[in-house]
């Protein structure tokens, strides 16, 4: 797998980005982290230290546009940025609450863009690595993003957006040397789903759910979906007709309704 020397990580105090943080950690790296929760960024970026990592964390909220681009554009050389960041809600079989829809959007949506967008300008701004790249930018999406599940609208929609702009950019973006990577997981054991109560067939550890991404975007991967049966799963589910689909999720434990809002 590759060794990508500066990376910058949002929402790696927990879950997915402190596996991700973990993985990329080794002497050389430099490595920019990013999360809410001061205490348990600074445990996240000691053991990334103790793995020979020189690491910059910083506490910062994704969905502060202004807050993110002087990070980000403060950070140097950057040769792998993962927008992590991001939350997870249901309906709890009710109607979707106006907060919890925009609070969802907010951080998936606007916190990727607060992400990306100064990470594109700073990547364009610099030299092409050794391998020929000015950066490499991978987007944290899901397997939801596939399939519109009445129990968490505002999750999938969130989710699809962010998947199709990742892979839409990565068309042109390769143009200017950056290559833009579209991440979809399935369930990965984490605080967030914990709450789940229902089913997670093929629930994944963060650590395997990190070693799956990395090796994706090492093997320039633009869409990275796994595993590869809810994955499909998924996509056909999001191919019935709607109002079959419905029916379908209608019979399902619904997702919890309370927004997950620790970030990572």
């Amino acid at each position: 797998m590759a060794a990508w020397q500066h990376v910058l990580i949002t929402g790696a105090s927990a879950g997915l980005g402190q596996a991700l943080a973990l993985a990329v950690a080794a002497p050389g790296a430099v490595l920019h982290l990013s999360g809410r929760d001061a205490g348990r960024l600074g445990a996240v970026a000691k053991a990334c230290r103790a793995r020979g990592a020189s690491v910059l964390p910083q506490v910062v909220d994704a969905r502060d546009a202004s807050a993110m681009a002087a990070w980000i554009g403060g950070a140097g050389r950057l040769d792998l940025v993962i927008a992590n960041a991001g939350i997870s809600a249901g309906t709890g079989g009710a109607v979707e609450p106006a907060g919890t829809a925009r609070a969802v959007f907010e951080t998936n949506v606007d916190g990727v863009l607060n992400t990306v967008l100064p990470a594109l300008a700073a990547m364009a701004a610099q030299p092409p690595g050794a391998d020929g790249l000015r950066g490499r930018i991978g987007v944290v999406a899901s397997v939801a993003a596939f399939v519109a599940a009445p129990g968490a609208p505002a999750y999938c929609a969130s989710k699809a957006a962010v998947q199709r702009w990742a892979e839409a950019l990565d068309a042109t973006e390769q143009r200017r040397g950056i290559r833009l990577h579209a991440i979809c997981p399935g369930y990965i054991r984490t605080a967030m789903t914990a709450r789940n109560d229902f089913p997670m067939p093929f629930l994944m550890s963060a650590e395997e759910a990190a070693w799956r991404t990395l090796a994706g975007i090492a093997a320039g991967r633009t869409r990275i979906a796994y595993p590869w049966p809810v994955y499909w799963a998924a996509r056909l589910l999001g191919a019935l007709p709607p109002g079959l689909r419905a029916a379908a999720f209608n019979r399902l434990p619904a997702k919890a309704a309370d927004p997950g809002l620790g970030q990572g």
